[in-house]
């Protein structure tokens, strides 16, 4: 178990301030930090993860960070495999029912979750857990005690199942649920403070508010925002297009933040590395008097979230690749090579789908009819180009991913490196 922080207590808040949107109640963290000095024993911190995909971006790192920076403090951090209400389903920002997933589903999905949630976190500092282990043996007295505990009234305060009710349209009792069963998991495991992002606030003062029901110090709830995606406009999202995966290469992750605007680079800064606002603020103070050039600060970004991920020197190599590709205007050591079969000419948009430049037909036509796609070093615009046998063609789409492709009577398609 880890040593509790020898920072003082207001060095710890600075330290844990950073970043946060709510912060529910600060003087009862601090009446908190403060036993946890004179006791010599740790907090115990709790996020919850609903496992509903597989795959972790950058917008989910945000709030592991925050719980890395609870680990560097010495407090116990639980990450909490939501299994059980994987089942029911997170009904957070829906506006019908949110579809269950079957428990093998949820499973696999959770170990993916770990291993790159490990990226972050240390290991041997994080418990791990599923929230099945006390919830699947909650009786039905269990149940109807923790109902009792909450109003249908305050249920409808929370935005999305008002919105719903006044619409008329369908909200299912499980869905009441779930704030209940994740409230009870914060009684379960005696939370000190429990971490979500800010769409998580109703969810997470649920807890706060029940918890002294069953005679437990009602929790400190600390939020995180929901991070822009590379668009600038949306939160970060697969379904939006616009997200940096955790297993994207170093090469794609270090161009997809060098293509944020600069107003956004510094929200990244701040929720994605461990600088202090100081040195943000002094970065940001930089730029803004021509000191420093933006591109450079964003280079340093870049370069920082890289080697979190891949490493250091995968960093540096991402960076020399990225001068060379985008200032020397040149070609990436890596190109995605691609076979396809072709008894004739081949039209561009089966191309570009066959590589997976595109999912269809139609967004390949996009994607020409908007510039964003060269062959041999040419900018198409003609939507009915067709390619003669065999090539190979190299192939740019948008600033970033590059194909060379051949056309071969009778191949299989392949994919090599």
């Amino acid at each position: 178990m880890s040593e509790p922080s020898p920072l003082t207590v207001d060095e710890q808040i600075t330290y844990l301030r950073k970043g946060v949107v709510d912060f529910f109640v600060e003087e009862e963290l601090r009446r908190k930090l403060e036993r946890s000095l004179q006791q010599g024993v740790p907090l115990n911190v709790k996020v919850g993860f609903d496992p509903s995909a597989p795959d972790i971006h950058l917008g989910h790192t945000v709030l592991m960070r925050k719980m890395k920076h609870f680990q560097d403090l010495g407090h116990k951090v639980v990450f909490l495999i939501g299994d059980f209400t994987g089942l029911i389903g997170d009904p957070t920002g829906r506006s019908k029912t949110r579809p269950q997933l079957t428990r093998e589903e949820i499973l696999a999905n959770a170990e993916t979750y770990k291993a790159q949630a490990f990226k972050i976190l240390d290991p041997e500092r994080t418990v791990v857990d599923f929230n099945s282990r006390w919830l699947g043996e909650l009786d039905s007295y269990g149940f109807v005690r923790l109902a009792a505990c909450y109003s249908v009234a305050r249920m409808l305060e929370r935005r999305d199942f008002r919105e719903r009710y006044q619409r008329n349209e369908s909200i299912r009792v499980h869905e009441f649920l779930y704030p209940l069963v994740q409230a009870y998991d914060s009684v379960h495991l005696k939370t000190d403070v429990e971490l979500g992002g800010t769409d998580q606030l109703f969810n997470l003062n649920v807890g706060r508010d029940i918890m002294p029901a069953y005679d437990l110090e009602p929790q400190v709830v600390m939020t995180t925002p929901l991070l822009v995606g590379t668009d600038g406009v949306a939160k970060m999202s697969k379904s939006m297009g616009n997200v940096i995966g955790v297993e994207d290469s170093p090469r794609e992750m270090f161009g997809k933040i060098m293509s944020i605007s600069d107003e956004l680079m510094w929200s990244y800064y701040t929720l994605l590395t461990d600088r202090s606002e100081e040195d943000i603020a002094t970065r940001k103070s930089r730029v803004a008097s021509g000191d420093l050039h933006p591109k450079d600060a964003k280079v340093e970004l870049a370069s920082g979230v890289v080697s979190d991920f891949h490493g250091a020197q995968a960093a540096r190599s991402a960076a020399d690749e990225f001068q060379r590709m985008f200032a020397g205007k040149g070609v990436p050591d890596e190109v995605r090579g691609s076979t396809l079969p072709a008894d004739g000419k081949v039209g561009l948009l089966r191309v570009l789908v066959s590589l997976g430049a595109a999912a269809s037909n139609g967004e390949a036509r996009r994607l020409v009819r908007g510039g964003g796609v060269t062959v041999e070093g040419s900018k198409v615009t003609d939507e009915t180009l067709e390619l003669d046998p065999p090539g190979p063609y190299l192939i740019q789409v948008g600033k970033r991913r590059f194909f060379r492709l051949r056309l071969e009577p009778g191949s299989g398609a392949e994919d090599g490196s």
